[in-house]
C-alpha cells in the first residue's frame, strides 16, 4: 500500500473502534436511533461552517458538526419535555428537518460555484481516500479522550445504562451523564462521517454493540469486543476498498461489520441461533426419550410385564412411529433400553433412569397439590412439563419440603425416595 493508503486505514481503524465503544452504551440504553438522529443532523453544521470559513479542513469543520450534534440533542430533548410528543417521534422530527435543511445548504453551495466546495458532497456517504494526517491526529485526539472519559465515569455509566431509576435514587447527576454519554456519542459521530458518511453512521455505532452482546455478560467485556469488531470491520473495509478499483470505503465498512454481526447473531455460543437451535432438539429428544422411559416404567415395573411391545407404547401414549422409533433406538445406544425378540425390557441403567423420571413427575404433582392447593387431577400436564427440567438440587429439595413423601396425590408410590 502507499503512504495515504496507510493513513485511510488508521483513520478508519480509529474511527470504527471509537464509535463501537460509545455505541455500546447507547445500545444498552435502548437509544440506537438517536446515534442516527446525530448523524443526520450533523451535515448542516458541516455545510455552515464550510459556508463560513471557505475551507474543508476537518479542523473547521470538526466544529461545526459537533456545534450541529449538540444543537440537535437538545432539540429532542426540548420536544420531549415540553410537549406529549414521545422520544421515538422527536427523533424522527430531528433526524428528518435537520437532514433536509443540511441537503438544501448543500444544493446552496453546490450551486455558487468555486472550487473549494467540490467535494463537500462525500459527507453524505463519507470518501475515506480523502483522509489526511491531519485527520488521523483528530480522530485520534477523540479517541483518547473518549477512552478516558469512559474511564473516569465508568462505574456511573455503568449503572445508568442498565437501571436509570436506581442511579436516579442514589443520588447519582442521572442529567450531566446522560449529557456526558450524548456528548460522547456527538464526538464518535462527528469523527465517523468523512469515513462512513452521515447515512450509514448509524450501522458503525449500533452493529459492533449488538454483535458484542451476543458473546459476553459483562459491559467492560463487551466495551472491548465491541471496539475489536469495529476496528476489524473498518480495516477490512478499507482494505476491501483499496484493492478493488471504484469501492467505497464506508459501505464496505459496513457490509463487514454487518457480516460480523450476522455470523454473531448465528454461531454465538449458547446465545447464537444455531446454538438455541441445537439446544432446542436436544430438549426434545430428551424429553422424547423420558417420556418413553416413563410408559416403560408404567409397564414393565408397575404392570409387571416381562417385555413391553413397542406397539404397545404406541398405543398408550399415541406416539409418533417414527420418532418413537428413532427414540428407541437412541435409548438403545445410550444402553438404558434391550430389545429382546418379544418386545423392549429396562438395562440396570435404563430402570434408574426411568425411575427418576417417574419420581420428579410424581413429586410434582404432589408438589402442586400439597403446596399450591390445584386439585388432583388437574396437575398431570403441569407434571408432563415441569418433569423435564428438574435438577437434583431442586428434586433434593422437593424431597424435604415434602418430607421424604412415599405416595403422590393418586396413592402411587414414589420410587427412589428414602422412608422418613
Amino acid at each position: 500500500m502507499d503512504y495515504n493508503a496507510w493513513w485511510v486505514l488508521a483513520g478508519c481503524m480509529l474511527i470504527g473502534a471509537g464509535a463501537a465503544v460509545v455505541g455500546s452504551f447507547a445500545y444498552l440504553r435502548k437509544k440506537a436511533l438517536a446515534g442516527d438522529a446525530i448523524a443526520h443532523s450533523i451535515l448542516p453544521g458541516v455545510v455552515l461552517a464550510f459556508m463560513l470559513s471557505g475551507y474543508k479542513s476537518m479542523w473547521v469543520l470538526f466544529p461545526g458538526a459537533l456545534a450541529a450534534g449538540w444543537f440537535s440533542l437538545w432539540v429532542m430533548d426540548a420536544i420531549t419535555r415540553s410537549t406529549r410528543i414521545k422520544p421515538d417521534a422527536a427523533i424522527a422530527i430531528v433526524l428528518s428537518v435537520f437532514f433536509a435543511f443540511g441537503l438544501v445548504l448543500l444544493s446552496i453551495v453546490q450551486t455558487t460555484g468555486g472550487g473549494q466546495q467540490a467535494g463537500l458532497d462525500t459527507f453524505l456517504f463519507g470518501k475515506a481516500a480523502a483522509m489526511v494526517s491531519a485527520d488521523i491526529y483528530v480522530f485520534a485526539f477523540v479517541d483518547i479522550f473518549l477512552i478516558i472519559l469512559i474511564g473516569l465515569f465508568y462505574p456511573y455509566l455503568k449503572l445508568l445504562s442498565f437501571d436509570v431509576g436506581f442511579a436516579g435514587s442514589t443520588g447519582l447527576p442521572v442529567r450531566f451523564l446522560e449529557f456526558l454519554l450524548s456528548t460522547l456519542t456527538v464526538l464518535s459521530v462527528a469523527t465517523g462521517i468523512q469515513a462512513v458518511g452521515v447515512v450509514l453512521m448509524a450501522a458503525l455505532i449500533i452493529t459492533p454493540a449488538a454483535a458484542a452482546r451476543f458473546f459476553v455478560k459483562r459491559l467492560s467485556h463487551m466495551l472491548v469486543l465491541a471496539g475489536v469488531f469495529g476496528l476489524i470491520s473498518a480495516a477490512l473495509g478499507a482494505l476491501i476498498s483499496y484493492t478493488t478499483p471504484k469501492m467505497p470505503t464506508g459501505p464496505w465498512i459496513v457490509i463487514v461489520l454487518s457480516v460480523l454481526a450476522m455470523l454473531s447473531f448465528v454461531f454465538a455460543p449458547q446465545k447464537g441461533m444455531f446454538f438455541k437451535y441445537r439446544m432446542r432438539i436436544k430438549h426434545q429428544r430428551k424429553v422424547q426419550e423420558e417420556n418413553i422411559l416413563k410408559e416403560l416404567y408404567r409397564e414393565l415395573i408397575q404392570n409387571g410385564s416381562p417385555q413391553v411391545a413397542a406397539v404397545n407404547l404406541l398405543e398408550r401414549r399415541k406416539f409418533d412411529g417414527r420418532m418413537l422409533e428413532t427414540g428407541l433406538q437412541r435409548l438403545v445406544d445410550k444402553d438404558l433400553v434391550h430389545r429382546l425378540p418379544k418386545g423392549l425390557t429396562f438395562t440396570v441403567a435404563g430402570e434408574v433412569e426411568a425411575s427418576r423420571v417417574v419420581r420428579l413427575h410424581r413429586l410434582w404433582e404432589l408438589y402442586l397439590t400439597a403446596r399450591m392447593n390445584i386439585a388432583e387431577d388437574h396437575v398431570h400436564h403441569d407434571a408432563e412439563a415441569i418433569e423435564h427440567i428438574i435438577t437434583p438440587e431442586l428434586e433434593a429439595m422437593l424431597i424435604a419440603e415434602l418430607g421424604n413423601p412415599q405416595f403422590d396425590p393418586h396413592q402411587s408410590i414414589i420410587p427412589g425416595v428414602p422412608l422418613p
